[in-house]
């Protein structure tokens, strides 16, 4: 992650170059360091340098580095042909090279080529099957072609392989949750918390589930993990704190009938009061000329 002092010095230097200051190739080992997008600059700036003798020369073994670089950024422009050009130079610097065969792969999906993109990634990963990137590529390429079953069974087979892998469980739940598949997805979303139980977003996430799957016990959790959101987040997670609301309301029809000694439904009401106080308080703060809207829709919970 980005702390506030490296982006402020990534963005005066950015401001450094664009006006002609110098420290082109300061900027992008920065923007490379930091593992940051920012493909117009990059490609602007990158190719400026390659585009000079002078300065490609003094680069020294750097310029394969900023080769690659530009030819990521090139293809998230669209510039397809810079990208092929950065792509020809590493070929012949490095013929045979599996690192330079991902990024001719990658020339291939830009281009739209999407079965030979294919055929590129699953030679290169008969030669490495513990690539993550090529993996995460091919389910890319399932998505982009409207294919999310597909996708689903790729990651599948991939997270037996790198189970250790958050935002490959996150990206699985949110395909799930595409097919309306909620019971696949809240599983991901445990698995997710286990892992890390102190990211408030995903007790948020399967909270969602869970009261999108309905009925009395699963309610009665959603509301648990959406306590354990606004706990986690100081009380500022307004998302979590309408949750409440919902569940309450839930809650209180479904239990009519049942045990009136039933603890679950006897705290609906009053937490209903107290989340429904801390919404209008930020709303109040934040949005006043929202309160009255949603001070109505909190008034026509049934509790």
């Amino acid at each position: 992650m980005v702390t506030k002092t490296e982006e402020t010095q990534l963005n005066q230097l950015e401001i450094q170059v664009d006006n002609a200051g110098g420290g082109a190739w300061d900027y992008l080992c920065l923007v490379r360091d930091l593992k940051i997008r920012r493909s117009e600059k990059v490609l602007k700036h990158g190719s400026s340098i390659l585009n000079d003798p002078r300065k490609r020369s003094a680069l020294g073994p750097d310029e394969w580095t900023l080769n690659e670089q530009v030819a990521t950024a090139a293809m998230d422009c669209q510039c397809l042909g810079v990208a092929q050009n950065c792509i020809k130079a590493l070929q012949k610097k490095f013929p045979g090279s599996k690192r330079v065969g991902r990024l001719e792969a990658l020339l291939l999906e830009a281009k739209g080529l999407w079965g030979e993109a294919e055929e590129a990634y699953s030679s290169l990963l008969e030669d490495n099957p513990l690539d993550q990137a090529i993996h995460k590529r091919r389910v890319a390429i399932s998505k982009a072609l409207g294919k999310p079953s597909v996708a689903i069974e790729l990651l599948t087979k991939y997270l037996e392989l790198f189970m250790a892998d958050h935002d490959a469980w996150r990206e699985l739940a949110e395909l799930y949750l595409s097919l309306q598949m909620y019971k696949q997805a809240a599983f991901c979303y445990e698995e997710l918390i286990l892992s890390q139980p102190t990211v408030p977003l995903y007790h948020l996430a399967y909270a969602d589930v869970l009261y999108t799957i309905g009925g009395v016990e699963n309610i009665i959790s959603a509301r648990k993990y959406y306590a354990a959101t606004i706990d986690l987040t100081g009380g500022k997670n307004t998302r979590a704190l309408l949750g409440i609301c919902l569940c309450a309301s839930a809650i209180a029809q479904l239990s009519k009938g049942r045990n009136k000694e039933d603890k679950d439904a006897t705290a609906a009401p009053e937490l209903h009061s107290l989340a429904a106080a801390a919404v209008e308080k930020e709303y109040k703060q934040k949005a006043p000329d929202k309160l009255q809207l949603i001070s109505s829709a909190l008034r026509s919970l049934k509790i």
